[in-house]
Order: C-alpha cells, then sequence, then structure tokens
C-alpha cells in the first residue's frame, strides 16, 4: 500500500551580509535577518535548519526570534557552503565554459570531491513531498550554491545551471513540491521586506536591475 504524501513548502534563504573575515553578520546583515523574520513572522515552519557557519547560524537565530510560532533550529552539514556539482566541459555552453570552469578551480579537490555527495544528500532532505498527511513548511538558512542546485532541481534545469544562478542577502526562494505534480518554484530572490538600502548586497553588480 502507497503512503500518504503532502506537499511540502520550502523556503530558502541565503545568509544575511557577512563579514569579510567570515565570522559572523555585519550590521546590515543583522537588519536583514530581523526584516526577513518579521516578513515570515506567521508561516507555521516546522523546522528552521541551518548551515555550520557562523553567518548563517547567526541568520537563522534572528529569523526564528522573529517568528510568532517556535520553530526548532536544526543545524545541517548538507545546508552547507560547498560545491554541489562539477560539471564537464562538454557539458556547458562553449562560449562561458572557460569562465565558469576557471570560477571552481577557486575550491580544493577535497570540496570538489565531498561536494556532490552532499547536494545528494540535500535533495534527499529537502526535496519533493513529505510523507503523512499535513502540509509541512520549512526554511532552510543557507548560501548562494545550494539555493541554485535546489532552484535548477526544482525545474529540471542540466545539473551545471547552480553555476548560472545569484541570490541576494536574505532574499526569499519558495519552491512548492506536491504529490503526483512538478516542483514549482513559487518565488525567487524576492526582497520585498528589505528597504533599498538593504537589497542587492551579494548580488553581482552587472546583474543587478
Amino acid at each position: 500500500m502507497t503512503s500518504e504524501r503532502s506537499t511540502r513548502y520550502l523556503y530558502l534563504v541565503r545568509h544575511g551580509e557577512a563579514m569579510a573575515d567570515g565570522s559572523g553578520l555585519t550590521e546590515r546583515g543583522r537588519r536583514q535577518a530581523v526584516l526577513l523574520g518579521r516578513r515570515l513572522g506567521d508561516v507555521p515552519f516546522a523546522a528552521v535548519h541551518h548551515s555550520p557557519l557562523p553567518r548563517a547560524v547567526q541568520t537563522a537565530r534572528l529569523v526564528r526570534e522573529e517568528l510568532e510560532l517556535e520553530a526548532p533550529l536544526e543545524v545541517s552539514e548538507v545546508a552547507g557552503d560547498y560545491v554541489p556539482y562539477v560539471p564537464e566541459r562538454d557539458e556547458l555552453p562553449a562560449e562561458s565554459a572557460d569562465d565558469l570552469l576557471r570560477f571552481l578551480q577557486q575550491a580544493t579537490p577535497e570540496e570538489l570531491e565531498r561536494g556532490p555527495e552532499l547536494a545528494r544528500l540535500a535533495l534527499e532532505r529537502f526535496a519533493g513531498p513529505v510523507d503523512g498527511a499535513d502540509e509541512r513548511r520549512e526554511l532552510v538558512v543557507t548560501h548562494n550554491f545550494l539555493i541554485g542546485w535546489l532552484v535548477g532541481h526544482a525545474m529540471d534545469a542540466p545539473n551545471w545551471r547552480w553555476l548560472s544562478l545569484n541570490h541576494c542577502n536574505a532574499a526569499l526562494t519558495v519552491i512548492r513540491y506536491a504529490p503526483g505534480r512538478p516542483s514549482s518554484v513559487l518565488v525567487y530572490n524576492d526582497m520585498q521586506h528589505l528597504p533599498a538600502d538593504l537589497r542587492w548586497t551579494g548580488f553581482p553588480a552587472e546583474q543587478r536591475i
């Protein structure tokens, strides 16, 4: 007998603006996190997952403080900052292959080897409908690469496509996974909760609109 399945709403957030040394959030980053938490205040999250890195830990805590319903904080290595997929040259568009492969060379061999396994586990943990009769809403406070990976997967994009997606600090993306239906991206890189001076941080300047 097939077990009952229900819809998962996966809320994805890149951490707030971080200090250059990686030790935590800037003052702007803390403001971003608080405002994001206020926007999400009435969402009944089952859990708030977050990366183990300080910038994500601090963002998750500040967001949870603004939630009306208490949700457990769950640190997760699969919500961390890693390279989710390493493409071969022939998978990439010829005109951009050199730049994309050069970008990946910034990662260590160990990171390039470990990242795809974490990405596989992230799909197992966060993607798809949930077991049971009740809808589930989960928040994942993470990093640019993982959001791109999960969005690309939800859209059935080629695996290398995570490399072409960027996300602003404290911007919101929401994916819906409903039983028997294709996954859908409901909200993408949404910054409406942020005033103009707090928008677009962490995003390539040449791509801002």
